[in-house]
């Protein structure tokens, strides 16, 4: 036998043993985070089931029971669920994320995509900048960009912890071509505004939204929003709604919806879906029916809502829209004439305004005063308009026009408007989304200096905790189904929204035993608690229950972006 042969017979046990344990390592994937035995909502609506989620970078590597694979984290799961993260249907962080990029009281409830809506931060232009910059209020901050795609870039350089996309308003765009004037816009201005939405559709925006009982769009007609519709159509884009109005002609207001979809051919959601105003409660039903005829029609008709009865907004709201022509400084004008005060007051108290008139609906009773920029009107926040006026011994019509006057600002609101029975009715809804209507904040720094609408801090965990677990209004899968895959289908959005190979890891694992909201009015900056766990592009931004101070967001843009646009 030669010397050879002797060796590699001495070595054989010694290749055997490393080559068994070499297929044993193949055998066995490494991944960087690996979710173990948790209940699984896939975002599909189907039934949840037991396993595991791998993630590796920013993407789900597998789903389902992984038994040969190891993650250089492993968290235990067991006895929690796992989804995908909560979509936002309609958020206002625009300017808090500037403040604050942790965005903790949206994360610690598992939302990990903020979807902002109504009024966009772009286009603007100088006269736009300074009217904006003066009217902020505790967030203060200078604009240093020009156009939608700008924003959303320079926002996601300086960091932040959720996702963030955003639709062009149609209300910015009519304001940086006609002003805040009441007037019809004509052909050259409507090809200015076209022109507009076209650009900002190229840097991503999912599409034209609106909120038709701010000027300036409420002076916008039909006919206005149908062709900066079409622009969006062309794009790939959705149109978004804060409908004319929510109350005594909500029917209306419905019809010219479905106009703007039917003429426009393009896919409509209605933002936060409400019957306001105890007088219109009872339309609940024909509304749905009408809504649903439309989807049987063919329409791509849906809504989101928040879970509460209470929605927030300014004293706007609460006074005629002729008398807000032409921006703040012209109200201001009209509202410190004697006449001019005594037909708003008449026009207030009308309870059959043809105008969305939250006055009428609320009334100063249920009217909620929660923001000031006026450091000396500040101790009035909690008081409601009638207690203030009782205090000045002015009437309340008197007073909410005093107080604009007086704080440089329309003043934040909160309006008890709706019916827990149609809350809850709605949450069952099919086709309903979910949002919060509301900036991300932290019950920290210069978020405390005002109030705020505990819808902030609480309207998801509230969905999964009162009226999931606790109410049965619908099932855990539906409404999971209906915070993600749902939301992001109808924005045409690609690997998110599901629990799949391939999307990206965006990912919430939460108690749905312990899920709840603890924000109220009178103690809105509370944070939710039964998230445990929120990866954000596969980053852990929430462990424990903990923010880790992690920055992984990013700006999600619509299908007409163009990569090359300026401003991306």
């Amino acid at each position: 036998m030669t010397h050879r042969r002797r060796l590699l017979l001495r070595l054989a046990p010694l290749l055997a043993t490393f080559s068994a344990g070499a297929a044993s390592l193949a055998a066995t994937a490494t991944y960087d985070v690996v979710i173990r035995g948790g209940k699984i909502y896939d975002g599909s609506g189907g039934a949840p089931f037991e396993g595991d989620v791998a993630i590796d970078g920013d993407s789900i590597a597998e789903v389902g029971t992984l038994r040969d694979v190891r993650g250089r984290t492993e968290i235990d799961a067991k006895g929690l669920a796992v989804a995908p993260g909560f979509i936002n249907m309609l958020n206002h962080s625009e300017a808090s994320l500037i403040a604050d990029g942790k965005a903790q009281s949206a994360i610690r409830q598992g939302v990990t995509l903020e979807v902002f809506g109504e009024l966009s931060m772009g286009p603007v232009n100088e006269r736009m900048k300074r009217d904006r910059k003066k009217r902020q209020g505790d967030i203060q901050f200078d604009y240093e960009w020009n156009t939608l795609g700008e924003y959303l870039a320079w926002l996601s350089r300086r960091g932040i912890s959720v996702n963030v996309a955003s639709f062009v308003g149609a209300g910015t765009v009519r304001d940086f071509v006609i002003g805040k004037e009441d007037r019809k816009a004509t052909a050259a201005e409507l090809d200015q505004m076209r022109a507009l939405v076209e650009r900002a559709m190229d840097e991503g925006a999912l599409g034209l939204t609106t909120a038709l009982i701010y000027p300036p769009e409420t002076f916008a007609d039909t006919n206005e929003l149908v062709q900066l519709a079409k622009v969006a159509a062309s794009r790939g884009g959705i149109y978004t709604a804060h409908i004319r109005n929510e109350g005594n002609r909500i029917e209306e207001a419905i019809d010219e919806t479905l106009t703007i979809a039917r003429q426009a051919r393009i896919p409509a959601e209605i933002y936060h879906f409400k019957l306001a105003g105890k007088r219109n409660w009872g339309k609940r039903d024909a509304i749905v029916r009408k809504i649903e005829a439309a989807r049987a029609e063919g329409l791509q008709i849906t809504a989101d809502m928040y879970t509460y009865v209470a929605g927030a907004t300014g004293l706007d709201a609460a006074m005629p829209k002729w008398v807000q022509a032409g921006g703040y400084d012209e109200w201001v004008k009209r509202l410190k004439d004697p006449a001019t005060r005594k037909r708003v007051k008449r026009e207030m108290d009308d309870p059959d305004s043809d105008w969305d008139n939250l006055y009428a609906a609320a009334g100063p009773g249920k009217m909620l005063l929660v923001t000031f920029k006026n450091p000396e009107l500040k101790p009035l926040i909690g008081k409601t308009l009638a207690e203030v006026a009782a205090a000045r011994r002015k009437s309340p019509e008197e007073t909410a026009m005093d107080l604009v006057i007086e704080d440089g600002t329309r003043v934040g609101v909160i309006y008890f408007l709706m019916s827990e029975e149609n809350v809850r009715r709605q949450i069952g809804l099919a086709w309903m989304a979910f949002c919060d209507d509301a900036a991300a904040m932290a019950p920290e720094g210069v978020f405390l200096k005002s109030s705020a609408h505990p819808r902030a801090y609480g309207s998801f965990a509230r969905l999964l905790g009162k009226y999931v677990r606790e109410e049965h209004a619908t099932t855990p899968e539906d409404a999971i189904r209906r915070l993600t895959s749902f939301p992001a289908s109808n924005l045409h959005l690609k690997r998110r929204g599901s629990l799949a190979r391939g999307n990206f890891a965006d990912v919430v694992v939460f108690d749905p035993g312990r899920i709840r909201d603890h924000a109220t009015f009178e103690k809105p900056h509370q944070y939710s608690t039964g998230a445990v766990h929120v990866f954000v592009n596969g980053v852990q931004v929430l462990k424990d229950g903990e923010h880790t101070g992690a920055l992984p967001g990013q700006i999600i843009r619509g299908p007409g972006w163009k990569p090359v646009a300026r401003g991306n």
